[in-house]
């Protein structure tokens, strides 16, 4: 299996049109959002506007998305081990996702982009779930991309309440795969078929372990602020191309 592909932008989608063919397409596609601080490093700029950069990026990427016609987009936005960087940026970051979530809402709105959110709320600013649970209200009716913000996420801290709310649902000895899976953060969320990593680091640090298991990985050399439609569609042509056999024969 294919693990990265050449950066490209002359790569094209499966389809050239806007719509592509929904047969090789992934219907869920994750991507850990890396390399904006290396980003701001590179041209002398403070790590802010790197993540700056980097939320605008993921305006770009959401966009064509949208009009490629994936039925859901997970982002990688603040890890449950982000905590340990400095009080300024956790701040800056922390007001970047709550300002966005208001300002972007028109955008959400014009093109029936449907929000989530993966991850522990409990331990996020008081104003930021307030905002993450009405964009996620206003949202909900809405039929085109479903975007999933992984916002304070963790795949360990995923699992760990799952089965804190599995032994609080009763618990009991016929735990199942399928039953555990049900207490995940989304179980309505089809595991996703594409996983991307922007900045040339090859991992997925705890991102998605549950719902990963069978998913194809995509590594770009790009920082994550330089991503664009270009970008998005040479992944799509490199998943087009896998053979996924899910521990079978070919």
């Amino acid at each position: 299996m294919s693990l990265s592909s050449p950066d490209s932008s002359r790569v094209e989608s499966p389809d050239p049109g806007a719509r592509a063919d929904s047969r090789l397409l992934p219907r869920h596609i994750a991507i850990i959002m890396d390399g904006n601080g290396r980003w701001a490093r590179e041209r002398g700029k403070p790590r802010t506007e790197g993540h700056l950069e980097g939320m605008k990026a993921a305006k770009r990427v959401v966009q064509a998305a949208a009009e490629l016609g994936l039925r859901f987009l997970s982002l990688f936005t603040f890890s449950t081990e982000n905590w340990s960087r400095a009080e300024e940026e956790i701040s800056y970051l922390m007001f970047l996702i709550g300002s966005n979530l208001r300002k972007e809402f028109d955008f959400y709105r014009k093109n029936k982009i449907r929000i989530l959110h993966s991850g522990e709320i409990g331990r996020l600013p008081p104003d930021i779930g307030d905002e993450i649970r009405s964009v996620v209200s206003d949202t909900a009716g809405f039929t085109g991309l479903t975007l999933n913000l992984c916002i304070n996420y963790g795949g360990r801290d995923e699992i760990l309440r799952a089965f804190k709310r599995y032994l609080e649902a009763g618990g009991g000895a016929g735990i199942t795969e399928d039953r555990l899976r049900s207490f995940l953060d989304h179980p309505e969320i089809p595991d996703p078929d594409l996983i991307i990593r922007t900045s040339g680091e090859q991992r997925i640090s705890n991102f998605l372990l549950w719902s990963s298991a069978y998913s194809e990985l995509y590594f770009s050399s790009k920082l994550w602020p330089d991503w664009d439609t270009g970008d998005l569609k040479a992944a799509l042509a490199d998943f087009a191309r896998r053979d996924r056999r899910f521990g079978s024969a070919s």
